[in-house]
């Protein structure tokens, strides 16, 4: 553990299980990061741990920018369980703006400036030219993604749509969410962390571990920070995002980390019970 404060959190977490909230983000944390978003499969274990802690904390939830659906879809394993299988699991979808549980969605209208994205999008990509080559739209439903991942140079060219994609969005009376080779288009009014402190009012927390990866992560990381709880903050490291790991008080290895992570969490909540 690299901080005090981190410290005194796990130990919280350990004597008082049925007081904690795990929330975790899914791409890049249970899920890695790859060039195609709708193969980013779940980690194998992830489940299986993921399931052992739901019956030992108070309450397990994931807090992604994907739809929740997309999510249950992506945490499918080849020989099970699945993520679907989490007894009592909340996936907060859209940042917070969709609600899943026990498959069930709650959610509000679509942003109505999202069609003007999807008309304009495909116009302003090819104003780049062949250097766009491999740029990736991604539809979400409630928000819209560019991907430069599988560009020549993928900074380069999200850094030259850093500046059209934010004029477009401010038309559309949408935000931008800017992450790992991707600028996401959505509505304002939520992100992680206020996600994050409203299941935590929710739930009569009592302490509470939030693990991302991605700058979308930052806001949850705060929500730790400022909660008069006990808390967390765990990065699932990469090279690409160094930010959230210099506010970390742990860092872990990518999804395989993070569900070492977990089951020795799971295991050592077991310890002391026996």
């Amino acid at each position: 553990m690299r901080t005090d404060v981190g410290a005194i959190g796990l130990s919280t977490i350990l004597d008082d299980p049925g007081g904690a909230v795990i929330a975790l983000d899914f791409d890049g944390t249970l899920a890695p990061i790859v060039a195609d978003p709708s193969a980013a499969w779940i980690d194998p274990g992830a489940p299986a741990a993921l399931i052992r802690l739901a019956g030992q904390v108070n309450r397990v939830a994931i807090i992604t920018g994907r739809p929740p659906s997309t999510a249950i879809a992506l945490g499918d394993t080849p020989a099970g369980p699945d993520l679907i299988d989490v007894p009592n699991l909340l996936i907060l979808g859209h940042y917070g703006l969709e609600r899943w549980e026990g498959g069930e969605v709650v959610a509000p209208p679509h942003p109505a400036g999202l069609e003007l994205v999807r008309n304009e999008l495909p116009a302003l990509l090819a104003s780049l030219g062949p250097e766009a080559d491999g740029v990736k739209i991604e539809d979400k439903g409630r928000a819209v993604a560019v991907h430069t991942r599988n560009c020549a140079d993928p900074d380069a060219v999200l850094d030259e749509l850093r500046e059209p994609v934010a004029q477009l969005a401010e038309r559309a009376g949408l935000v931008v969410e800017p992450g790992r080779k991707v600028l996401e288009l959505r509505g304002p009014g939520m992100d992680k962390g206020r996600a994050l402190r409203e299941l935590l009012t929710e739930t009569s927390a009592r302490s509470v571990m939030f693990i991302g990866d991605d700058l979308g992560d930052l806001a949850a990381f705060a929500a730790v920070a400022e909660a008069d709880i006990p808390g967390v903050r765990v990065c699932s490291g990469s090279a690409e995002v160094t930010e959230l790991a210099e506010n970390a008080d742990l860092v872990v290895d990518g999804p395989p980390g993070v569900v070492a992570l977990l089951e020795t969490l799971g295991k050592s909540i077991t310890s002391r019970d026996q």
